[in-house]
């Protein structure tokens, strides 16, 4: 009996030393919260492409995963409130019941499953590594990047991070905090590669004609990509029905554990995004020929004019 009151303690103590979500005192479920309030609130990055963009703070979100928001708040018949966060920030942000749900590109991590829970997995993906394709033989290994003499750049926060800091200990570690321009460093040859997940490398490569994705069908690691949802079981019982309705597969084998997105991806992935290396490229000298035309506007006018 003793022994059992001294077990029981232990418990309440581990259990009370836990961090809780806001969501977690909550009687009334999330499906309702959000009916109530007549707005779904959706938490996203604006800085993973094809999932996430947002050129600049004035700019609306574009990316599949703004996509499939949208869907679902029609599916709700609520508005669609797209709220920013950060990489480091959405655990936390979620938590403290700044959004309903996180969408665009989100991993599925033990560290992230242990205080939310995760939809129907939509993407199969994995690290791997991205450089300028000239040198792109020098990295094929986790061996190969961890040298002293090597470059390597990372976005802070996620779990690009956590896979840097954990597997290279040589490499000389960059944190670059802007994930739209940081290929963009290795472009003008300031890193000499990245790792991040393959979908995003074989983008940025079709972007990037300098840059190769190097051995994506292979990557380091095997991942699965989410949305990230408050401990509720009927919001994801919710958002897990919607997302089987979503998928063209839905009656094949498995569905039921994961559903593919792949043709609305595959949207999302052909999408003109930008493609030239901007960082490197300077307009000056385009500018100021515009310039010295203009400065001859008004003698061409009146010479014209003069010569009838």
């Amino acid at each position: 009996m003793f022994r059992r009151l001294i077990l029981g303690l232990i418990v309440c103590v581990t259990l009370s030393g836990l961090p809780q979500s806001s969501y977690a005192n909550q009687t009334e479920s999330v499906v309702s919260q959000i009916r109530n309030r007549g707005v779904l609130r959706v938490g996203t990055t604006g800085d993973y492409k094809p999932f996430t963009y947002r050129a600049s703070e004035n700019s609306p979100f574009i990316g599949a995963d703004i996509d499939m928001a949208q869907r679902l708040a029609r599916r709700l018949q609520v508005k669609l409130e797209l709220v920013p966060s950060t990489w480091g920030q959405l655990l936390p942000d979620l938590l403290a019941q700044k959004f309903d749900i996180a969408m665009g590109g989100v991993s599925i991590t033990e560290a992230r499953s242990q205080q939310a829970f995760f939809s129907l997995p939509y993407l199969r993906d994995g690290k791997t590594p991205i450089a300028r394709c000239d040198e792109a033989q020098k990295f094929q290994t986790v061996a190969d990047i961890d040298q002293a003499g090597t470059r390597l750049i990372v976005n802070p926060g996620g779990t690009n991070f956590q896979f840097a800091t954990q597997q290279f200990k040589r490499a000389q570690l960059t944190v670059y905090a802007d994930n739209n321009t940081i290929f963009d460093q290795i472009v003008v040859k300031q890193a000499d590669l990245m790792v991040t997940d393959a979908i995003e490398a074989r983008l940025q490569q079709q972007l990037k004609p300098s840059l190769c994705a190097i051995h994506p069908e292979t990557p380091f690691t095997r991942s699965y990509k989410a949305y990230m949802l408050p401990r509720d079981a009927a919001w994801k019982a919710y958002v897990d029905q919607w997302l089987r309705e979503e998928n063209e597969n839905a009656n094949q084998a498995g569905a039921k554990e994961q559903v593919s997105l792949d043709k609305h991806l595959n949207k999302w992935l052909q999408h003109p995004w930008p493609r030239s290396d901007a960082a490197h490229i300077s307009f000056d000298h385009l500018r100021d020929l515009m310039l010295q035309r203009l400065s001859l506007m008004e003698d061409v006018a009146a010479y014209k004019w003069n010569q009838g």
